[in-house]
């Protein structure tokens, strides 16, 4: 039987950040991923992930830049784990600092890396779940 949602959504669909400086934000996060600028003012950039309607949003701030509060970290999926090797290249070209790296399990590859401004960020794949897509 399938639950009724009390308040359908499309998920989580997007995610903001105190930056220092949203267009080096932009450019960092353009490098890995690809994110497009869908809106651009002097101190707020929203930009979406090629293929998908997510968005990361860079706010320009001055306190709390890079602060870890109830969010540790936040990730990105790859298509293919084949492309882990790939995603620490483009990481690391980009001026990202990685962390970590390694499996969860066997298949599942991941690269936990700072951004420019320190936040924690991950790339992995994850093998689907039966019944997922």
């Amino acid at each position: 039987m399938k639950r009724k949602t009390p308040l359908p959504t499309y998920g989580l669909t997007h995610l903001a950040l105190k930056v220092r400086e949203p267009t080096k934000s932009l450019a960092f996060y353009r490098a890995i991923l690809g994110v497009d600028p869908v809106y651009q003012s002097k101190d707020f950039i929203q930009a979406q992930t090629p293929g998908t309607r997510d968005v990361l949003v860079f706010e320009r701030a001055k306190r709390g830049v890079g602060k870890v509060g109830g969010v540790a970290h936040f990730g990105f999926r790859l298509k293919r784990a084949a492309d882990i090797e790939q995603a620490r290249k483009v990481i690391a070209k980009a001026g990202g600092v990685i962390t970590e790296t390694g499996e969860f399990v066997s298949g599942e590859p991941y690269v936990f890396f700072k951004d420019p401004d320190g936040y924690l960020v991950e790339i992995w794949y994850e093998i689907p779940a039966k019944g997922s897509r």
